[in-house]
């Protein structure tokens, strides 16, 4: 097996990617030669660590350099817990953080980072790093790297900020610049099969999100379009047969390698992405995670458009890629959709229901009730007021939400 290593992104250095060999092999490799760390905090979900020998392997591979590990993280990375990684970090003088796994501790470790270069330590000083009103003048960028491994599709391991919860108050705030991401991400699709397949495929069609809605946008830009179409073209036929075989590490590795690209083409500073994008961040307070957000809302936010002549014909160039694609063709014939009378939402319905993923607010607990608060916070997300039809009206969220409700 030989190792590849390449910039995750075209004209960027950082973050690189490496694949190819096992993961603690990888890391023990860059531990050594490219970062020259000699005291290493990992960061494991946990998980991982009580149903497999991950941390394990990776302490073995790491040997004396391990100077601490935090077993779990609880969702949406409480201020509380950041603080406790941060000051033990600093105890153990870490040089190296490394996370095994994926979503909170991404995000925990970018905050902890963040934090050691500012020698934060307590709520009050964590809230001077945050945006806001209390966000202080001068803040050191991060200076501790970090090395991430995967096991999911989320992707925030690609970028420069993070979200985390103030427990007291148990509000989120965004950190950002000079906070940086990890500078090496780990991919190993042999690791991520012991991901259960509710998280693994749900983030795999919130990369699909980040492509169509890239796609569909107004505002449509050639290189975007391109890595978009690329990663659809990964992902989606990736999927189905991670679906239908869940050690097809080629199809893993194809589905990771094309969240890389999806998340590319939606960061790139200029696309504008829309309403499941937008409807789905006011769905996270609710209990739902990001990518189920995708499954119930993109098929439907897709059709709310169409509806309105918003964007036909860019939708009309996502629905032809993708029926010409055998794998998706299959899937279409399975559950009785006519390619040429079909729509861009019904090839995604389609695609979603094979991979068994919730199709409904009803599915994911949400009821009727919650769907009036759901609209008016809505309204108040950017993405919302991006969508090709701009959501301005609380009527036009409900329109969606009701399409969904189940």
């Amino acid at each position: 097996m030989q190792e590849t290593v390449r910039p995750a992104f075209t004209g960027r250095e950082e973050p690189r990617l490496s694949y190819g060999i096992p993961f603690p092999e990888a890391t023990a490799r860059h531990v050594e030669h490219t970062f020259k760390a000699s005291r290493i905090y990992i960061i494991s979900s946990g998980s991982l660590t009580r149903n497999t020998d991950a941390l394990d392997r990776l302490k073995t591979a790491l040997a004396e350099k391990v100077v601490g590990v935090r077993i779990g993280m609880k969702s949406h990375t409480l201020w509380s817990e950041v603080l406790e990684i941060t000051n033990e970090a600093r105890e153990k003088k870490a040089d190296l953080l490394v996370t095994l796994g994926a979503g909170s501790l991404t995000d925990g470790a970018k905050i902890v980072s963040v934090a050691l270069a500012n020698d934060v330590s307590t709520f009050e000083q964590l809230g001077t790093l945050s945006e806001g009103p209390t966000k202080r003048e001068a803040i050191n960028e991060s200076k501790v790297p970090i090395i991430s491994i995967p096991t999911s599709l989320s992707a925030g391991e690609y970028s420069n900020f993070a979200g985390g919860t103030n427990d007291k108050t148990h509000r989120k705030h965004s950190f950002q610049k000079p906070l940086l991401g990890p500078r090496l991400i780990v991919l190993d699709p042999e690791l991520t099969a012991t991901t259960p397949d509710s998280i693994w495929l749900s983030t795999g069609i919130r990369a699909v999100d980040h492509c169509v809605e890239t796609l569909c946008s107004n505002m449509g830009y050639p290189e975007s379009d391109k890595l978009a179409e690329d990663a659809l073209g990964r992902l989606v036929p990736g999927l189905v047969n991670c679906k239908h075989d869940g050690k097809n590490y080629t199809a893993r590795l194809e589905c990771q390698l094309g969240s890389v690209d999806a998340m590319a083409a939606c960061t790139s500073g200029k696309v504008q992405l829309g309403a499941s994008h937008g409807i789905g961040h006011q769905l996270g307070p609710l209990g739902v995670g990001h990518g189920e957000t995708s499954c119930i809302l993109l098929p439907a936010v897709c059709k709310f458009n169409a509806a309105q002549g918003a964007n036909v014909a860019r939708q009309a160039r996502v629905h032809k890629f993708l029926i010409e694609n055998p794998l998706v063709s299959d899937v279409l014939k399975k559950y009785k959709v006519d390619p040429s009378s079909s729509d861009l939402g019904d090839v995604l319905d389609a695609v979603i229901r094979e991979l068994g993923m919730p199709r409904s607010l009803k599915d994911v607990g949400v009821g009727r009730d919650k769907l009036d608060l759901l609209a008016e916070h809505s309204l108040h997300d950017r993405w919302c007021k991006t969508n090709p039809v701009p959501l301005k009206e609380k009527s036009q969220v409900l329109e969606i939400l009701e399409m969904v409700v189940g």
